[in-house]
């Protein structure tokens, strides 16, 4: 056992140290902190410069009047009318007075119209208000010629009232819901990134030992099926490491920055302690399925090169796991969610997933832990075979038909 843990510290301090990890941690962080805080750092870049104008050319006092009060709610720029001609007004928004300018004129119809000029019209953050206004002034015209009061014209532009209830007591409401569609996200995001970093890490380490023949001393001293799992458990830790570094400065940064409405936004603000625990028991149990499905291949190759090839199959198991979530945060209950939240290698996501978002038996839960419990308990048993059999393959490898030849060293080695 000694031997063991010696092997995990080893795996962990071994990268830990590397210069990608260090590298990329700290890239990830200033990222994290950057984003965490993008409006105090763009007002910071902005300064206190005057708000954008905006030249206003109309013959027409009352819709001109309407316009500007209707826009000045808006603080990305100011509408301010000219007594210029056309052309003047270009010429200033060449010169830099204006920003922009825009004319209004009588259709055919006798409504509004108008032709918006500037240097670069890429950007719609001073057009698009100016639009919508306009076009609620056109409207206003339209109903009122059609002797339509205002009063309807608010009725009948006003949202219906439409209202989700459950008649199931146990049923979850909309606020539920959203708080577990966000963390439903978080998750999605942070095994799959788990799988494809970590899956990855273990697969080169063991590959990285057999191309400098480490491996050699390593089995006379420890067994294989103890550096499977001492792999896995190490990267585990640098995995928790590193998760953790990036979940304590997001938070501490979203906490400096404001970001509370962030937080609401994702629907992370209020979450319930039961959603948070099965959230980590599917991650873990996820995390040690593909760990140990990637440790398995690894033992495979012996050349770097080799390593990314070999555990592709893997990543696109994830890669569905991760696309047939996603459908699923529409369509929880449908049945093709139902059944693919048995099958082991969709299990740790998808049954997360209608955990959160449904009211279902607690026998589906445990059967659905119990499948995937006992699926690693199968893939360990199998991949400890092929790992103490692979880990004395060498040469170029990387084709699955190497496994038989892994399990038929295995046996021999026992």
């Amino acid at each position: 056992m000694n031997k063991f843990f010696i092997m995990v510290g080893h795996t962990f301090m071994n990268r830990v140290k590397t210069k990608s990890f260090l590298i990329t941690t700290l890239i990830t962080l200033i990222l994290i902190t950057a984003l965490s805080n993008i409006q105090t750092i763009i007002e910071t870049f902005s300064g206190e410069d005057e708000a954008k104008k905006v030249a206003l050319i109309s013959d027409n006092d009352e819709w001109s009047s309407t316009l500007v009060e209707m826009v000045s709610v808006n603080d990305a720029f100011t509408l301010e009318r000219v007594d210029q001609s056309l052309e003047e007004a270009k010429q200033a928004v060449k010169e830099g007075t204006y920003e922009s300018v825009v004319k209004i004129t009588a259709g055919e119809d006798g409504l509004p119209k108008a032709d918006y000029y500037a240097e670069q019209i890429a950007s719609t953050e001073n057009s698009e208000p100016i639009k919508q206004a306009l076009q609620q002034i056109k409207v206003e015209i339209a109903t009122e010629e059609a002797g339509v009061d205002q009063a309807t014209l608010q009725q009948i532009s006003s949202p219906v009232t439409f209202n989700t209830i459950a008649l199931e007591e146990s049923a979850k409401s909309e606020a539920e819901l959203a708080q577990t569609r966000g963390l439903v996200y978080v998750m999605l995001f942070l095994l799959y990134m788990s799988v494809i970093m970590y899956g990855s890490m273990i697969a080169t380490e063991v590959a990285t030992e057999k191309s400098s023949r480490v491996m050699e001393i390593l089995i006379s001293s420890v067994s294989p099926v103890s550096q499977m799992f001492a792999k896995i458990i190490g990267i585990a830790l640098v995995g928790i490491l590193q998760f953790s570094l990036i979940l304590l400065v997001g938070y501490l940064g979203i906490q400096q920055g404001g970001g509370g409405s962030m937080m609401e936004g994702f629907g992370l603000s209020n979450i319930q302690g039961s959603v948070i625990a099965y959230a980590v028991l599917f991650f873990i149990l996820g995390y040690m399925l593909y760990a140990t499905l990637a440790a398995t291949l690894g033992s495979l190759v012996s050349r770097l090169e080799d390593a990314q090839q070999m555990i592709s199959p893997m990543i696109y198991l994830i890669l569905a796991a991760f696309f047939i979530s996603i459908f699923g945060l529409n369509a929880p209950d449908s049945t093709f969610i139902t059944v693919t939240s048995y099958i082991p290698f969709f299990s740790p996501l998808i049954m997360f997933l209608r955990v959160g978002m449904l009211d279902i038996p607690v026998w589906e839960v445990i059967l659905s832990v119990g499948v995937l419990v006992g699926s690693i308990a199968l893939l360990a048993w199998f991949g400890a075979r092929v790992y103490s059999g692979g880990v004395l393959l060498y040469g170029k490898s990387s084709s699955f038909k190497d496994i038989k030849k892994a399990i038929q060293l295995s046996k021999k080695e026992g």
